[in-house]
């Protein structure tokens, strides 16, 4: 049963069932030919047969494998290989199918070439995946042929794994360079000023005249017998919180992404730039409520926990409670710290519902409010209009175009930064403002 199951009859055998019937059609007018298309039935009979006996008589004749690494970058090309080898003494025509995962929709995907006896090759594909989450790989499909091409024999290896899809650390590596080159900037670098009143522990130092009594050290006085105080220094180390809206607002899709994806992309390449650059890096989510909570860091390990928080997160069909965010933030971040809200504002009476919080929360930090531009209104209002339809279509849309605009100003008029950017230039923008207030002094 398993035999059967293997083999697949090739096209050129069709074609040979064709030019046989056809002959035998012509032995009616010509009878010269009946014999000797007997004699081409006898041939093709014994060549099918010898066909099959050299596929399947080497049981490992052909193997394959495929090699993906643990975790793919989302939004990016991530390469997966294949590896082939051919055990058959003679050459071969192989045609391979990956069962790829459901979410790439993708069922044609076939890699059609030639072997020689003994050799090994290796094909590199690439897939971009536009959905976190896990993607489950199935069977790689050998198909393989002769020199006589009447049979196929088919290879099912069974390399069944699930990788799961993490945000882009592909865009975050790319940026990696901005923590020591500010080459998205005009500033220069600058001496890291603190923010807040706070003091970082340096060392721990013998008593003189002068010395804050409230910084003795009575443990170490103790040990000592002498008198020992603790010794501070400005902290520098800054905490930097990047704060995602899971509203219904970020669920509009940009070239196959949403708006969300655009913001954990970018929130994942900043808070490494933010922790090359010796600050703390941490994140808030909400919605409705507030989902996730991880407390500025300094720690390395911390991006980590924040990469596996952002695997997760989904956007859900709410309004944010930006009045929640504000008390959370209140009891919560104490600190002053640079606060980058990834959100989107589609009309100026939307962001005036939620200004009154967003300048409480600027009180006390340095808040940035990050939303989107929209390009596919870019592109309409660039459009030469036709008719008087396509007027109204373009008059519509610059009308969306200008409130974005008026509410940069708004937020401005209320110091609160803002950045109108496009999903596409996220990234960049956002580190660029980050590397901009370092060089000012502003953090």
């Amino acid at each position: 049963m398993q035999f059967f199951k293997s083999i697949y009859i090739h096209n050129r055998f069709f074609t040979y069932i064709s030019v046989l019937s056809a002959l035998f059609l012509m032995s009616f007018w010509f009878p010269i030919i009946y014999n000797v298309t007997w004699l081409l039935v006898l041939f093709f009979a014994i060549t099918m047969f010898i066909d099959l006996v050299i596929l399947y008589r080497y049981k490992n004749g052909f193997l394959a494998k495929r090699i993906v690494s643990e975790k793919l970058s989302n939004s990016d090309a991530n390469e997966i290989s294949v590896t082939l080898e051919n055990n058959y003494p003679f050459q071969v025509f192989i045609n391979v199918i990956d069962e790829l995962p459901a979410q790439f929709q993708k069922r044609d995907f076939a890699y059609k070439t030639a072997l020689q006896s003994a050799e090994k090759s290796t094909f590199v594909y690439s897939v971009r995946p536009v959905e976190r989450g896990a993607y489950n790989f199935g069977n790689v499909h050998v198909f393989v042929s002769s020199v006589l091409q009447m049979f196929s024999r088919r290879y099912t290896f069974s390399d069944d794994k699930s990788v799961k899809v993490y945000p882009s650390y592909v865009q975050m590596k790319k940026y990696e360079f901005l923590a020591m080159h500010n080459n998205l900037t005009e500033f220069g670098m600058k001496k890291i000023r603190r923010i807040g009143q706070t003091m970082e522990f340096e060392q721990i130092k013998n008593y003189i005249p002068g010395d804050d009594v409230r910084n003795v050290n009575w443990k170490a006085t103790a040990k000592r017998g002498e008198l020992m105080v603790n010794q501070y220094q400005d902290e520098k180390s800054q905490p930097i919180y990047s704060i995602i809206d899971l509203g219904r607002v970020m669920k509009m899709p940009f070239e196959e992404l949403s708006l969300l994806d655009y913001a954990i992309n970018s929130t994942l390449a900043f808070s490494n730039i933010a922790l090359l650059k010796n600050d703390k890096a941490g994140m808030l989510t909400f919605s409705k409520n507030v989902e996730k909570i991880i407390a500025a860091s300094n720690k390395k390990t911390n991006l980590s926990v924040i990469n596996e928080e952002l695997y997760n997160i989904t956007t859900n069909f709410t309004d944010a409670n930006f009045a929640l965010l504000y008390a959370t933030i209140k009891r919560k971040i104490n600190q002053r710290s640079l606060l980058i809200l990834y959100t989107n504002f589609e009309h100026i009476s939307a962001l005036k519902r939620q200004l009154p919080y967003l300048k409480a929360i600027a009180k006390k930090h340095l808040l940035v409010t990050v939303f989107f531009e929209n390009t596919e209104l870019d592109s309409l209002i660039n459009e030469n209009s036709e008719d008087l339809q396509d007027v109204y279509h373009k008059t519509i849309a610059e009308k969306y175009a200008f409130e974005k605009r008026l509410i940069v100003k708004e937020l401005e008029r209320n110091s609160i930064h803002a950045i109108l950017t496009k999903p596409q230039q996220l990234s960049v923008n956002v580190i660029n403002k980050y590397l901009e207030f370092k060089a000012k002094g502003m953090i």
